[in-house]
């Protein structure tokens, strides 16, 4: 069975969606969950979810060499970035090439890059006058937000919407798509 380590900075909502679907068609098991977030939300939800949670700091994160060996130990197929805010640094692409998924509150190559997370897209969005919005699953290359795209999924922007009440639907879509297209990707392994 492939093994996922899921990287996670916050509340886990989707690493939570991914557990509980992974579970469900036994496709994959997630062996672990790495956060960089001490108070994470995360935290609390892979202990009821009897996953090990582990926390490094950004400049171990950075070096990548301790979780990168944790990993290795886990026997890690694919690792997951789920609302992970730490930059992916080079040495985790030469481990894993073509093994790192992240998702995107976007469509991609729209409102993208460094900066480009949480409100900040869907504020940039709804200043921009988009029509509408979605998510990018994506690979994970040198490049914050551009490697391969797996998965596009698009909903509205109504002229009332704030932040929060788009964030909502992206989120209705990241939790629909994000755990069907890493077990999809998962088979191609």
């Amino acid at each position: 069975m492939k093994r996922i380590a899921i990287l996670a900075s916050g509340n886990g909502s989707n690493a939570q969606q991914i557990v509980s679907y992974l579970r469900q068609t036994g496709e994959a098991e997630v062996a672990l969950i790495i956060t960089n977030r001490p108070q994470a939300g995360v935290i609390e939800r892979a202990k009821k979810l009897n996953i090990p949670c582990h926390y490094f700091t950004n400049e171990q994160l950075r070096d990548g060499a301790e979780p990168i060996a944790l990993m290795k130990a886990q026997q890690v197929d694919l690792i997951v970035l789920a609302g992970y805010l730490c930059l992916i640094t080079p040495i985790y692409i030469k481990e894993y090439p073509e093994r790192i998924i992240n998702i995107h509150p976007a469509l991609l190559p729209d409102f993208g890059g460094k900066g480009m997370y949480g409100d900040h897209v869907h504020r940039a969005v709804l200043a921009a006058g988009k029509a509408q919005s979605g998510i990018t699953i994506h690979l994970v290359d040198e490049d914050y937000d551009h490697g391969r795209h797996l998965l596009q999924a698009t909903c509205p922007v109504f002229p009332d919407d704030t932040p929060e009440t788009l964030a909502s639907r992206i989120h209705e879509l990241e939790h629909r798509f994000f755990p069907t297209t890493i077990a999809q990707y998962l088979r191609f392994l």
